[in-house]
């Protein structure tokens, strides 16, 4: 799908998919603000406030993710795949971030040093470089690329895939997000 000229083809209930560091949080935001929709973002679902990214338990967090996709509205930014064929058969479109692992390491590198408010950030949760996500980032990413996007393929709602910094701009700009 083309970048819809506007986000209502989108509907009201939207999922954004993408690597780590993608920025899937930054834009869910953007999103949220202007179509005035709650923003989820999974990653605070799915860890314990005030800790070093302690998971929750597994049962705690598919909770809480099944009472924020229960709303009428929303715009949910994560992965997640346990939990993933619920939130699809909840979601009126999708948008997959599909930057390069060059720019999702860039990104977190940046987020490290300078951002240390970042959005979708844990609460109380300091952001440094940790090995385990540059290994991720380098290792993991390329594999979980290739597997949003055929994930992607498969579903049948509205969507659009952006693949660079310069797309997820053009879109942003076609929405109005500033």
């Amino acid at each position: 799908m083309e970048v819809p000229a506007s986000l209502t083809e989108l509907g009201p209930r939207i999922c954004i998919l993408g690597p780590s560091n993608s920025g899937k949080s930054t834009l869910a935001d953007a999103i949220g603000q202007c179509a005035d929709l709650p923003v989820v973002h999974l990653d605070q679902l799915h860890h314990l406030p005030n800790t070093a990214w302690q998971p929750r338990p597994r049962d705690a967090f598919h909770s809480l993710h099944d009472e924020a996709i229960a709303a009428d509205r929303w715009i949910i930014e994560g992965n997640y795949s346990s939990c993933m064929p619920q939130r699809f058969a909840r979601a009126t479109g999708v948008i997959l971030l599909d930057v390069s692992t060059f720019t999702s390491l860039r990104r977190y590198v940046r987020r490290t040093w300078f951002d240390r408010k970042r959005v979708g950030g844990l609460e109380g949760a300091h952001e440094r470089i940790r090995w385990a996500m540059l290994h991720h980032i380098t290792i993991a990413t390329p594999g979980n690329r290739k597997r949003y996007a055929a994930l992607f393929e498969t579903l049948s709602l509205p969507k659009v895939r952006l693949a660079s910094v310069r797309e997820v701009g053009r879109a942003r700009a076609i929405w109005g997000l500033g």
